[in-house]
């Protein structure tokens, strides 16, 4: 995540998800910004939807007229305009800037476990998505959430929630294929995928989660019409035995 990111179209999907997810605050999310600098490209200024309110506000109005706020505001689109409008009721934010180093990353994450260690579902917001073959600790890896800590959050009876920028493949065979990667560190887990133009969402739901998060991502799959967001179940992935 980048704060030049606030208030483009996939923010505007990415909040009005999380918010269903909530459900009115019930579900306590912890957002995990995984924030990088900025680059300086024209990424996260897709801000003319904004301008049509007579198509997208009805998605969900709350969200809508918070980022048509901090957008008319350019100082002000910035993550923090968006943690102090309480868009997503009982959220809680980690929105430290994650090193690029091994060693400042393992850190990041164990101070961001310790803030969220009562929440129902975190959620991880990198910049492109699940990791790939950048060794982390190199260059630009700060922009993937690998494998092994989504397990230890998994591990300690977190559900997941992860951001993944869709890359110029077939996107059912791509969705697939981190599905079944997502399945072998998240044993038991009931997923979902929730799509939008260029960003899939995954789901993980802990099997010792409360039924009512698992209610909410299916009164999400219902909620929007599927050029807004797509939700779909996948199904169980299978529990391992040892």
């Amino acid at each position: 995540m980048k704060h030049q990111y606030v208030g483009d179209i996939s923010d505007y999907r990415k909040y009005a998800l999380l918010r269903a997810l909530s459900w009115g605050g019930t579900n306590c999310i912890g957002v995990c910004w995984m924030l990088t600098p900025s680059d300086g490209s024209s990424d996260g200024k897709k801000l003319t939807y904004l301008n049509k309110p007579e198509q997208h506000r009805d998605h969900d109005p709350v969200v809508f007229d918070v980022l048509a706020h901090t957008a008319a505001e350019p100082d002000r689109r910035r993550l923090q305009a968006i943690e102090d409008s309480s868009a997503v009721a009982s959220a809680r934010y980690f929105n430290e800037q994650l090193p690029d180093n091994a060693g400042g990353r393992r850190a990041f994450m164990d101070r961001c476990a310790s803030e969220f260690h009562d929440a129902d579902v975190v959620f991880f917001d990198p910049d492109n998505g699940l990791e790939t073959t950048l060794v982390r600790g190199r260059k630009n890896s700060n922009k993937y959430v690998y494998l092994d800590e989504l397990a230890a959050f998994y591990a300690s009876d977190k559900s997941l929630l992860i951001y993944q920028h869709f890359p110029r493949i077939e996107r059912r065979a791509f969705i697939a294929s981190c599905a079944d990667r997502l399945r072998s560190v998240a044993s038991g887990a009931a997923i979902w995928t929730f799509t939008t133009g260029h960003v899939v969402f995954f789901l993980l739901v802990h099997p010792d989660s409360r039924a009512r998060l698992a209610i909410a991502a299916i009164e999400a799959c219902g909620r929007w019409d599927a050029s807004f967001i797509k939700g779909e179940y996948l199904g169980w992935s299978r529990i391992a035995v040892g």
